[in-house]
């Protein structure tokens, strides 16, 4: 049975906030087309001053600037940010307002709008939205027009609405290092990424610039 988050659910760490949204929905209506994806696969992300170390992997590890002042807000609303100039990626904000943190949504099913999604990706099956690149696009949701909109509110931003739905927690997470994330960032130093085992949506892992030799270096 899911029900809607509050800004209550997503007030802590990210790296707490995270396992909780395995097997959650996030719900968009976008040009009167909605999609509903249930989370497989989420990593966390603080920001400076955010927790008991320091996040190199972060986009607000330098302190608030333009691109990530939505991570600096109130919990609930969705960081949007483009990567490699070509895909919008979806965060969910977490944490009191004033510090920073967020939920980067890695991979999910497409439980209803499966036409919408495909006419989006040009993709079937599992693939639909496997890895954040992708369920980005199959949400519908661009960068910059969507950046900040409220998932607990679910108040129209921009022609789209969001809503995010929490169920029962997931039993038998499991974790590890982050995907793609350059240095020690993308270590066992920080595993904090939770995916639903078995799950054939999560997307598959690879280190990122020079995390291997890091890891490597750890041992």
């Amino acid at each position: 049975m899911l029900r809607r988050a509050t800004r209550a659910d997503l007030d802590a760490l990210p790296v707490e906030v995270a396992p909780r949204l395995l097997g959650a929905e996030l719900r968009t209506v976008v040009d009167d087309e909605e999609v509903r994806l249930r989370i497989t696969e989420v990593e966390a992300y603080h920001g400076l001053g955010t927790g008991d170390r320091p996040d190199p992997g972060s986009h607000a590890r330098m302190g608030q600037t333009a691109r990530n002042a939505t991570m600096w807000g109130e919990a609930g609303h969705l960081y949007v940010y483009l990567s490699h100039g070509i895909h919008s990626c979806v965060n969910v904000v977490c944490g009191h307002d004033g510090s920073a943190g967020g939920v980067l949504l890695r991979a999910a099913e497409v439980v209803s709008g499966t036409d919408a999604a495909i006419a989006r990706s040009g993709r079937h099956g599992r693939d639909l939205a496997r890895g954040p690149g992708r369920l980005g696009q199959v949400s519908g949701l661009r960068h910059p027009r969507h950046d900040g909109i409220d998932a607990v509110t679910g108040e129209p931003w921009h022609g789209a609405r969001a809503e995010l739905w929490l169920g029962e927690p997931i039993a038998g997470v499991a974790s590890g290092p982050r995907v793609g994330v350059a240095g020690e960032a993308g270590t066992a130093a920080f595993p904090w990424r939770f995916w639903i085992p078995g799950d054939p949506t999560v997307s598959p892992f690879r280190w990122g610039r020079g995390a291997a030799e890091a890891a490597a270096a750890r041992q």
